[in-house]
């Protein structure tokens, strides 16, 4: 049976290749797409999930649905420095196109009540929505069978900072609340995960771009100016921890080493704000979350070329900037 799911995202880059998993692998039910603030401007989050929903020939068949526009006590923090608009400038005709009336928070809660213990919620953006549905109900953490975070690092550098990845980072209150919720939390962490296992450097990159689909066009596009912040801070190749942290709730069979850890974000240092302490089972405190540790690279590559081999016909028109 498919895995049903939400997707919260900040949708930028590699964002939009998780939902393109989520849209297209006949393991997953995706059920709704949910928008927090992060990566990019809030309006072009949404016009970048449409946008992804378009190319996958699925637009108009799942709900996106708005959430919280800014962090719980903090300003929102931009990436379009490393992302830009987070679509490589692509575009379309967006007419008759809106959103779900329902806060994100609010679909994400009443998701979860309606099939208690079967809902994964994908977030690959910072915790804000999540936080927020455990604060108004507080059954959420108990309805929600499963819950895989994009975040933080096991004890090693950061993206944002020395110390922080970028989503802790944007609302370390959040994260550090999520932690303390209750959940079951699968950790898909930057480094060293993201930055040893999932990076696609140009051979790769040229494996995809001969693909030559309207999916493998786009994955090009939307992950180019990435590629080229990657680049300039010593990174060969494109980042991809949110179609990671997709592909692992879809296919545990990547995953080749986990486990248990105490997982709590630091909110208030100076120096340290969003870092995650992932404790490893010596310092006497209880674990509250599952960190992947070791993936399949070769099969995780092979996954989302897969993916992006997947003939689509794209409902509108895709336009390029210049």
């Amino acid at each position: 049976m498919p895995t049903p799911l939400v997707i919260d995202t900040d949708t930028a880059q590699d964002d939009c290749v998780a939902l393109l998993a989520a849209l297209l692998d006949p393991a997953a039910d995706l059920r709704a797409i949910t928008m927090v603030a992060g990566n990019v401007g809030f309006d072009q989050q949404v016009r970048n999930a449409f946008l992804t929903l378009n190319v996958a020939g699925r637009l108009g068949e799942v709900p996106v649905h708005l959430g919280c526009r800014a962090p719980l006590t903090r300003a929102w923090v931009s990436a379009e420095d490393v992302h830009g608009d987070g679509s490589g400038g692509l575009s379309m005709d967006r007419t008759g196109l809106e959103p779900e009336s329902e806060h994100a928070v609010d679909a994400l809660v009443r998701l979860a009540a309606e099939h208690p213990g079967e809902l994964s919620v994908v977030a690959i953006g910072p915790l804000t929505n999540i936080a927020m549905a455990v604060a108004k109900d507080p059954d959420f953490a108990r309805n929600v069978g499963a819950l895989y975070v994009m975040g933080g690092s096991n004890n090693g550098r950061g993206n944002i900072t020395a110390a922080a990845e970028f989503n802790f980072y944007v609302d370390p209150e959040a994260a550090k609340a999520v932690f303390a919720a209750g959940f079951e939390v699968t950790v898909v962490p930057w480094d060293p995960l993201t930055l040893r296992q999932a990076v696609f450097g140009q051979e790769r990159l040229d494996r995809v771009a001969a693909l030559g689909t309207p999916l493998s066009d786009f994955f090009t596009d939307v992950c180019a100016a990435t590629l080229e912040f990657d680049r300039s801070v010593g990174i060969d190749g494109t980042t991809h921890p949110d179609s990671l942290t997709a592909a692992v709730l879809l296919h545990p069979e990547l995953v080749r080493r986990s486990a248990r850890y105490h997982v709590d974000v630091e909110t208030a240092g100076e120096l340290t704000r969003g870092y995650s302490a992932m404790s490893w089972g010596v310092h006497g405190l209880a674990p509250n979350a599952t960190v992947i540790e070791e993936i399949d690279a070769e099969g995780f590559f092979a996954y989302l070329s897969g993916v992006l081999a997947t003939p689509t016909v794209p409902t509108r028109e895709i336009r390029r900037s210049g």
